[in-house]
């Protein structure tokens, strides 16, 4: 499944997985689109949604200044969308490809830039 997901992913529109499998289906998806750093993610129901960066609370790297906050607002985006301010989302979306566009990045992909600084970049850009 892994390997399809990363060849083929337009096959797939929706996929039901147990826990575990959709925890390493959700990770190795990533990476089509720049890692586990970037992608926040909902879980969904009837009358409760979760949204969460993709990679979890990453306590290893806890008060370090090196932590990646873009998945938080990514799943912030995603949690305005669900809750219907659809136009607040799209608004913190530009954010954070305005961001994207400007090259500042964290350790996790390359960079220098710590934790504050993609921070205070994302707020001058709001």
């Amino acid at each position: 499944m892994v390997y399809r997901l990363i060849l083929e992913p337009e096959r797939y529109d929706v996929i039901v997985a147990p826990n575990l499998h959709g925890d390493i289906l959700s990770d190795a998806g990533t990476a089509l689109v720049g890692g586990l750093g970037i992608v926040g993610s909902t879980n969904c129901g009837e009358c409760f949604c979760l949204a969460e960066p993709v990679h979890g609370s990453a306590p290893d790297i806890a008060g370090q200044g090196i932590a990646n906050p873009i998945a938080a607002v990514a799943a912030a985006a995603l949690l305005l969308e669900r809750v219907g301010l659809a136009g607040a989302a799209v608004r913190v979306q530009g954010v954070l490809a305005e961001h994207r566009a400007a090259g500042l990045r964290t350790p996790d992909r390359d960079g220098d830039a710590t934790t504050e600084d993609v921070v205070a970049d994302l707020l001058a850009r709001v």
